[in-house]
């Protein structure tokens, strides 16, 4: 489950999405033309930023560079909880898988 918050709904120049995902759920590997940047809140994420993959868990932040291919998955045992920040006032995403 997932709350999404555009930057017109927040007057602001970001969008925001509330995430709590259950064990085994996944966000498919996609980009956006900004930066996004996850704060780990509960839980514990497998996330892929280009080459590159690491686990993190509360409090970690990671930052998503723009143009940089990532997505993440929760293979902890426990509910995963963060805040998605999307530097855009409007989503942006392009899905590559």
């Amino acid at each position: 489950m997932s709350v999404e918050y555009t930057g017109e709904q927040l007057s602001a120049g970001v969008c925001v999405i509330l995430v709590e995902m259950e064990p085994d759920g996944k966000v498919r590997l996609h980009r956006h033309p900004y930066e996004e940047v996850f704060i780990v809140q509960a839980g514990e994420a497998t996330f892929r930023l280009g080459d590159e993959e690491r686990v993190v868990s509360a409090p970690d932040v990671v930052v998503a560079p723009a143009g940089v291919p990532h997505g993440f998955a929760n293979n902890g045992a426990e509910t995963l909880r963060q805040v998605d920040i999307h530097v855009s006032p409007a989503f942006d995403t392009e899905w590559l898988e």
